[in-house]
């Protein structure tokens, strides 16, 4: 979404700001697609019998991030990048809430495709990778956003370097340097 419909997002994002709550309906209609493709994304990697579903996720996080002040918000791609993250948070505390009502039973599973080729066959919980990437947050804001956006959001390096403001050269180093940490810390 480049060019006139680029645009129109951004006028729409920057009036939604401004408090003109009549623009939701027409935004999300020009960004559903892509918060369906970041929805799926994030869905492809739970349990088989997982009970949410893609457009349940979609209508949480929106509403999450229409109803929060997501000023500074101003372009397509960034809101994504912070609907990436709305959604990795509805998975946890989804997570959260089917282990505390199941005492550790039957958790929701993900794996890190080749991020964490190692741990591919063992899979992962989105509890643990949770933790894990809130340890780096820590550590290092901005490689744990560049594994959001590219592992949660789908993003390419070039996507996540206009999100974060930086060089794609600097996203391809976090990305290593993050991938490094995580395997260890997950190991």
């Amino acid at each position: 979404m480049d060019g006139v419909d680029g645009e129109r997002t951004t006028q729409l994002l920057l009036r939604l700001h401004a408090g003109e709550r009549e623009v939701e309906g027409e935004l999300l209609e020009r960004l559903y697609v892509d918060l369906r493709s970041v929805a799926r994304a994030y869905l492809s990697r739970e349990s088989a019998g997982h009970t949410l579903q893609a457009t349940a996720l979609i209508n949480e996080a929106y509403i999450k991030l229409i109803r929060s002040d997501v000023t500074g918000v101003e372009t397509r791609r960034s809101f994504l990048g912070i609907a990436a993250r709305a959604m990795r948070q509805i998975l946890v505390d989804h997570a959260r809430t089917k282990g505390r009502s199941k005492r550790g039973g039957d958790r929701l599973r993900i794996t890190l495709d080749e991020m964490l080729e190692q741990q591919r066959e063992q899979g992962l919980e989105i509890l643990e990778l949770n933790d894990a990437l809130s340890k780096l947050a820590t550590l290092h804001e901005r490689k744990a956003s560049v594994v959001e956006l590219r592992f949660f959001g789908g993003m390419k390096h070039a996507e996540i370097a206009d999100v974060l403001g930086v060089s794609v050269k600097t996203v391809e180093s976090d990305w290593r340097m993050a991938r490094a940490w995580l395997r260890a810390a997950l190991e």
